[in-house]
């Protein structure tokens, strides 16, 4: 799924080899990735060589501020690991500087509509975990509503994930109703 979304604030567009560097950086913020691995390091060579190739082959987009093309961080719009083909996962990691300024939910907004309005999506979904308050907000800004919580086997435990995964939906019939 290669496209590019423009928002208010925002251009959304496919990662390129040259987004190298800014993914590095981005990855290896403790406070960024608090809620995803406790805060740990990320070695350059596994961005290079895994999680760039992966995100320029599709579904993740790199998110640039339009007034000063600085780079923010990125969104992804794409099935979950065999998934069904119109329920996209959306997801979203932006740097600390960016957050609470609205980026997460002007993107966001932007992509559910994309998913709905023109992919064909039957659902949307996020995940996140429990005490991520900050995306657990973002999700209900953008009309998901909160659906379960589960338990992930985590390689090793993070802060907060004796609490547990959630899971956020939005229907498309409830998309659609929110719109008229």
């Amino acid at each position: 799924m290669h496209f590019h979304l423009e928002t208010e604030r925002l251009s959304l567009r496919p990662f390129a080899a040259s987004d190298e560097e800014a993914l590095f950086l981005l990855h290896n913020d403790p406070e960024v990735m608090r809620h995803l691995n406790g805060g740990k390091p990320t070695p350059r060579e596994v961005i290079a060589e895994q999680t760039l190739p992966r995100f320029i082959e599709g579904g993740f987009l790199a998110a640039v501020e339009r007034s000063t093309g600085e780079f923010l961080g990125w969104f992804h719009l794409r099935p979950a690991k065999d998934g069904p083909a119109d329920e996209p996962e959306l997801g979203y990691r932006l740097h600390k500087a960016a957050w609470g300024k609205g980026y997460a939910t002007e993107g966001s907004l932007a992509l559910i509509d994309k998913a709905f309005g023109e992919l064909g999506a039957r659902r949307v979904f996020a995940q996140t975990m429990t005490v991520n308050r900050g995306s657990r907000r973002v999700m209900e800004k953008c009309g998901l509503r909160f659906v379960r919580t589960f338990h992930h086997d985590w390689p090793e435990a993070i802060e907060g994930s004796e609490q547990g995964e959630v899971e956020y939906e939005l229907l498309r019939a409830d998309w659609e109703a929110d719109r008229r």
